[in-house]
């Protein structure tokens, strides 16, 4: 922040236009109190960019189209017939699609294995708090 009128003790005037919030005066001195924390250059001079929650989306959603890809290549070359039996029932599906079915069926099973553990130790944490 700048004052109306700020001589130094030299005599000479400095300029009476206010400095923009950040705006740094190369050379200047460091405020009183804690020196700032040297910045460390970047190879290349180009800062280097975290990565965002979006960014970890979008990759997400690129890998699973791959996925969906290679998926529907798989369903398309196993289109064989298949003859399922489960708990008395029997039908007939693509090979394919039985796997995927059993696939999913598996993934569902960890799925709720993992969240009842997942509860489980939610509720011994609260109760040591």
């Amino acid at each position: 922040m700048s004052h109306a009128r700020n001589d130094d003790p030299t005599g000479a005037a400095k300029s009476e236009i206010p400095e923009a919030p950040g705006a740094e005066v190369p050379g200047a001195l460091e405020p009183a109190g804690e020196p700032a924390p040297p910045v460390p250059p970047v190879p290349g001079g180009k800062a280097k960019v975290k990565p965002t929650r979006i960014s970890g989306t979008w990759i997400a959603v690129v890998v699973a189209i791959v996925v969906l890809v290679f998926l529907l290549i798989f369903i398309l070359q196993n289109l064989d017939t298949a003859t399922v039996h489960f708990l008395g029932i029997s039908g007939s599906m693509p090979l394919a699609v039985a796997m995927l079915f059993a696939a999913i069926a598996g993934a569902a099973l960890v799925a709720l294995i993992g969240g009842a553990r997942i509860l489980q130790l939610r509720k011994q944490a609260r109760r040591r708090k």
